[in-house]
C-alpha cells in the first residue's frame, strides 16, 4: 500500500490499513466495528496520535458521545499541545458538555 501522504507518525502498514478500514467502517456506519479497531490499535499503542484522534472523531461526530471525544482529544493534546486539528475538535465538542 503506497501512502499517498507523508507518514509524519511513522505508521506500519498495518496500521495505516486498519486506520483506511476504520475509516471505511465509520462511512458503513458500522460504528461499533470501528470502535472496536481502534480500541484494540490503541491497546497495541498508546500514544499513536492518529488512533486517539479517530477516536475522538468517532465519539464525537458519529457517537454524539462528548466527554469522551473531548478526552480522547486531550490525549492528543497532552501529546502534541500544537495538533490545531485536536484543539479544534476538543473546542466544538466542549459546547455541548
Amino acid at each position: 500500500m503506497a501512502a499517498h501522504f507523508d507518514n509524519t507518525y511513522e505508521l506500519s502498514t498495518e496500521q495505516l490499513e486498519q486506520l483506511d478500514q476504520a475509516e471505511e467502517m465509520m462511512l458503513r456506519n458500522d460504528l461499533g466495528a470501528a470502535e472496536r479497531l481502534l480500541l484494540s490499535m490503541l491497546e497495541a499503542d498508546g500514544e499513536c496520535i492518529p488512533v486517539l484522534s479517530n477516536l475522538g472523531h468517532l465519539y464525537g461526530r458519529h457517537l454524539s458521545e462528548f466527554e469522551t471525544a473531548i478526552e480522547y482529544y486531550d490525549r492528543v493534546l497532552s501529546l502534541e499541545p500544537d495538533n490545531a486539528w485536536a484543539r479544534d475538535a476538543r473546542r466544538r465538542y466542549l459546547r455541548y458538555v
